[in-house]
């Protein structure tokens, strides 16, 4: 196999590629996209309960796109990663009581969908999301 026949355009596996720091804006959206998600889980968790079916597939809808918005941004999966993480931590803070008795959601149907569907449509999101693409050429490998 010659170095131009690899599927990385002759740079080796990617998985041997020395491990670098990310670039300071790549980190700074990464950042950004944490906090949004974390906006997007408070805002889902006022919406869900309001507007019942519709405002709890208003929430999962909007997650998700924000979740696959991010990966297609980034151009990976780190990019649906970190959104999802904001949002998660977000809605499990949300969902401790408070010394004075106050909670965000309440034990019903429509909870527990937002909760376990969102973290649904994250797996999803992040496992559907854009992986490393191969540069080499346009061939199949191995040929």
């Amino acid at each position: 196999m010659t170095r131009a026949d690899r599927p990385t355009g002759g740079q080796g596996s990617a998985l041997a590629q020395p491990l670098t720091m990310p670039s300071l804006g790549r980190s700074a959206a990464h950042l950004g996209l944490f906090a949004l998600g974390a906006v997007v889980g408070v805002a889902g968790g006022l919406v869900q309960p309001a507007w019942f079916p519709g405002g709890l597939l208003l929430a999962l809808l909007g997650a998700a796109g924000l979740f696959l918005g991010g990966a297609r941004a980034m151009g990976s999966r780190s990019g649906a990663v970190a959104p999802a993480l904001g949002w998660m931590i977000s809605v499990v803070l949300l969902t401790s009581t408070r010394p004075e008795g106050d909670f965000m959601f309440a034990a019903g149907a429509g909870s527990y969908l937002f909760l376990l569907g969102g973290m649904a449509v994250a797996v999803m999101c992040a496992t559907l999301g854009w992986g490393r693409q191969p540069t080499g050429p346009g061939a199949r490998l191995g040929k």
